[in-house]
């Protein structure tokens, strides 16, 4: 699964690089980054934050944002380990229900 790289945000300003989506990636878990997802697609399609915390034992569920069609434009995160990360290599696992015309970055302010 390929890994998004945050792209840091700065008072000299960003134009952040969108890559084109691909069914699952993981982002490095961190407070102060996000996903900034495009769709221009002609229907709406949904990504996954795979949660991995608990709560009392627990599951958290995961965080399921639906991005609208054709000029739809969303921001997630923050990417908090605390919910986020994976047990492996602590990372975010994102899921993407299509890639068709979808772009996405990874940003970290």
């Amino acid at each position: 699964m390929p890994q998004l790289t945050p792209q840091a945000v700065s008072l000299a300003g960003l134009t952040p690089i969108f890559a084109p989506a691909v069914a699952s990636t993981t982002v490095p878990c961190d407070d102060r980054a996000w996903l900034h997802v495009k769709n221009t697609a002609g229907a709406s399609m949904t990504v996954t934050l795979t949660a991995t915390a608990k709560v009392r034992g627990q599951a958290v569920a995961d965080t399921v944002v639906t991005v609208p069609a054709t000029t739809g434009d969303k921001m997630i995160g923050p990417i908090s380990a605390e919910l986020y990360a994976g047990a492996v290599d602590g990372t975010c696992a994102v899921t993407y229900s299509s890639t068709a015309s979808v772009t996405v970055a990874a940003l970290r302010i």
